[in-house]
């Protein structure tokens, strides 16, 4: 079963635009397709969205209202899942869905590319906040440096967008929340959290986009020592939120998956498995 898709001239023009086309990279990556964000933080609009969503998604079950272990869509669950491109001048990853063990796994491969893969679902973590997922990857990108806005790449990211209040944000941020919309056409999430592998920076270390405070990177895992091998985590996603942003999360707006190498133009490959939202106290 497959599912695919998968320097400046020198002029003030251009240079702009270049630097307009990077800086959406990530902030669209969860926000890739137009439903991903609510327009208003309202409770009319929200329901409206998740009637929106849920049609798009054909299963129920998207707000998680209790404390029992809530398995998100598996990556073949018809259209809950759907390739998100960038833009159209960067090359799409490929996304296949294969099986492995008895399982769906989604395998991406980037060659020089940058999209995502995107769950059109809210839900409310309030009583599930734990993020539980695994993933793989066969090697390291070599010269990635998420904290380097020209070589900002990963073989593995699990990507969470956030509901919020905007008009509370400096104006410096308010202003790239329209500069985004205005170059790709949709909004960005009010903040996007995301988990990582990267090449050296510490477990655990928050490492900030160099682009806007409102995308916030957490290393997962750190280093080539279980590179071939899957592996599996559990997250406090409230917890990472508040100690990220230094505020309580709004309600999740849904989930991407992303593996990119359009920064450094290498190649990377990374298997990702099932995802579930958990209590705190789960096993």
């Amino acid at each position: 079963m497959k599912a695919t898709r998968g320097e400046p001239d020198g002029s003030i023009a251009r240079a702009r635009h270049d630097r307009s086309v990077q800086t959406y990279q990530v902030a669209l990556a969860a926000a890739s397709v137009a439903r991903w964000t609510l327009s208003t933080p309202t409770r009319a609009s929200l329901v409206s969205w998740i009637a929106a969503a849920s049609a798009i998604g054909g299963a129920g079950g998207a707000l998680a209202t209790d404390c029992a272990t809530l398995a998100l869509p598996a990556f073949d669950a018809g259209s809950a899942w759907v390739h998100g491109p960038l833009s159209k001048l960067k090359r799409d990853t490929r996304y296949e869905v294969i099986a492995e063990g008895g399982q769906p796994v989604l395998h991406a491969t980037a060659s020089g590319s940058a999209s995502a893969w995107v769950l059109l679902r809210p839900f409310d973590i309030a009583s599930t906040p734990v993020l539980q997922w695994r993933w793989r990857v066969p090697a390291l990108i070599q010269g990635a440096a998420n904290e380097d806005p020209k070589r900002e790449d990963a073989p593995v990211r699990v990507i969470i967008g956030f509901d919020g209040d905007k008009s509370k944000l400096p104006a410096e941020e308010q202003r790239y929340f329209t500069r985004i919309k205005r170059v790709a056409g949709r909004d960005m999430p009010y903040a996007m959290l995301m988990y990582i592998w990267d090449g050296k920076n510490p477990v655990g270390m928050v490492v900030p986009s160099a682009h806007t405070t409102r995308v916030q990177m957490i290393v997962a895992e750190s280093g080539a020592a279980n590179v071939g091998a899957w592996r599996s985590y559990r997250r406090n996603v409230a917890q990472d939120f508040e100690r990220a942003f230094g505020e309580k999360p709004g309600k999740v707006l849904g989930f991407a998956l992303m593996t990119d190498t359009d920064n450094t133009g290498e190649n990377a490959e990374g298997f990702y498995g099932a995802l579930r939202l958990a209590c705190a106290g789960a096993t």
